[in-house]
């Protein structure tokens, strides 16, 4: 295994270098386009080639050949390299959405000096995020893919486009600062930041104050992921930036908050204490956020309603804290990544060919556009859980968890995700309806979809396709990783293995009986 662990930085370090040498060539956008695809596709290959190496077992890298604890390791286990290859595979297609874009549009609407090197920055945190063995590395991997977003949200320097990214930039930065707060009060409580030394030494301090850590990690990761009551944000930020960004956004920054509660509930604090408040805040973000859905007449708004009410399901998989729980979640995680993406491309399209997003001014599109129609119909179906569509064995699967949790609370969870899916159905054929089968209250613009666009879009739609194909192999994958979470000493030894790859000490302040070193105590 250590042959490949050279692989390891490749996701951060490729996209990095890809995004210097794209602002380099600033003044050759033909060059910058080129960079950026070949930089995104050999993340997706090493990605890939990582979930297969993964699934014997982690690869661990230590930066700067500086040893955990002290020095910090990018980790690819089976989670990690899961989520590394569906982002990879998801930023990929929408790059090259945005390239067809942009040359129908001329480049108007995104300046590519900036947009490439921006968007590969972007990739570079999101997967360092994922990588990363450290908590404060996982921060500086959410700074990373923030301080792009911030750039790409605002693209184009609409007033619109500005002031949602001014509520972007305020919550963002807020749920930072309690991360930020969150990692100096464990490192002062452990001496420590790396999680695999963290996972050995939390249970040794004072349950209350351990308690008191996991709240402030969880409030600070629910803002990132958008769990209810703090996703109001969302439907106000999204929506306003280009398709393009929508689609990423939408895809993956919520789900690198998903997993650093997967990461940091399994490994960090796994007696599950606050386990009943991620069921009721699941429950509330599953049903809060569909009611939301519901009400809306913006195809795009809808769409950020229905994101924001199935992060609910990934967190009720998270918070049944059993080995079923963990892995229905993990496989719902991978299936929504594409499947919403996906939808968001081509809410672009549709707003393209019809000329908005407002389902009261759409209209006639199945006859205008009926390759559109079957691209919205498949993806919305497969959200809303249709049989035997990945979304449909994703909730099942959510469903025999809650279930065979047996209380009352996972009971109840179990209504709403049934529920909740129903009406995630009702939302979307409503928006099939009104923009596709209504008659059109005006003549829709004669407007050529270009085939880039309708390609990156038909990709994602094949690839959600492909997750109920492959479902046997994806979720055996899914409760393989599922079962290295529970059984925490697999990461634990792959990251601090006694030595094997060097030795390194960190502050112990767990401990009050340490002694002193004679040569610090006789030059004292």
């Amino acid at each position: 295994m250590n042959d490949y662990a050279f692989l390891v930085p490749l996701p951060v370090v490729v996209p990095l270098f890809g995004a210097g040498l794209a602002l380099a060539l600033y003044r050759r956008p033909r060059l910058q386009r080129i960079i950026s695809v070949v930089s995104l596709s050999i993340v997706l290959v090493v990605a890939a080639t990582l979930l297969v190496l993964a699934d014997d077992g982690p690869l661990v890298v230590d930066i700067g050949g500086w040893a955990a604890p002290v020095g910090i390791d990018l980790v690819a286990d089976r989670l990690s390299a899961l989520m590394l290859t569906v982002s990879a595979a998801v930023t990929l297609c929408v790059q090259l959405y945005s390239l067809a874009q942009g040359e129908a549009d001329g480049d108007e609407a995104a300046p590519v000096s900036i947009y490439h090197p921006t968007y590969l920055i972007l990739t570079a945190g999101v997967a360092n995020a994922f990588l990363s063995g450290d908590l404060f590395n996982i921060y500086v991997g959410f700074e990373i893919l923030l301080a792009a977003s911030y750039v790409l949200l605002t693209l184009g320097g609409t007033g619109e486009r500005i002031r949602a990214g001014s509520i972007y930039v305020v919550v963002a930065l807020l749920s930072s600062l309690l991360f930020l707060v969150a990692i100096a009060m464990i490192y002062a409580a452990t001496g420590t930041v790396n999680l695999a030394q963290l996972a050995e030494r939390l249970p040794e301090i004072d349950a209350d104050v351990r308690l008191l850590l996991q709240a402030m990690l969880l409030l600070a990761f629910g803002i990132k992921a958008a769990i209810f009551p703090l996703s109001a944000w969302l439907p106000d930020s999204y929506p306003t930036a280009p398709a393009p960004v929508t689609a990423v956004f939408a895809g993956l920054l919520t789900k690198v908050g998903v997993y650093a509660i997967i990461r940091t509930q399994t490994l960090l604090f796994p007696e599950g204490r606050m386990d009943d408040v991620l069921m009721w805040a699941a429950l509330a973000t599953m049903v809060v956020g569909i009611l939301g859905a519901v009400a809306q007449d913006d195809l795009k708004r809808l769409l950020s309603f229905t994101l924001v009410s199935h992060i609910g399901y990934m967190i009720f998989g998270i918070s049944l804290a059993s080995e079923t729980g963990w892995a229905a979640a993990i496989y719902y995680v991978a299936h929504h990544i594409i499947v919403q993406t996906g939808l968001f491309l081509v809410a672009g399209l549709i707003e393209r060919r019809g000329g908005s997003t407002s389902l009261d001014s759409l209209g006639g599109l199945a006859k205008a556009a009926p390759v559109l129609g079957i691209l919205f119909f498949v993806p919305a179906m497969n959200l809303g859980g249709i049989p035997p569509l990945s979304g449909f064995l994703g909730k099942v699967g959510l469903m025999q968890a809650g279930v065979q949790d047996g209380s009352g609370l996972a009971l109840t969870l179990v209504v709403g995700g049934v529920l909740t899916s129903l009406l995630t159905l009702y939302a979307l054929i409503k928006a099939w309806n009104k923009a596709f089968w209504q008659t059109p209250p005006e003549p829709l613009p004669d407007t050529h979809l270009p085939k880039g666009m309708v390609g990156s879009a038909a990709a994602l739609v094949v690839l959600g396709l492909t997750l109920t194909v492959a479902a046997g192999p994806l979720y055996g994958y899914a409760e393989r990783a599922s079962a290295a979470l529970a059984d925490r000493s697999v990461y634990v030894q792959a990251v601090l293995p006694d030595g094997s790859r060097g030795s390194g000490e960190s502050v112990d302040a767990t401990r009050e009986d340490e002694s002193v070193d004679p040569a610090l105590e006789e030059d004292g």
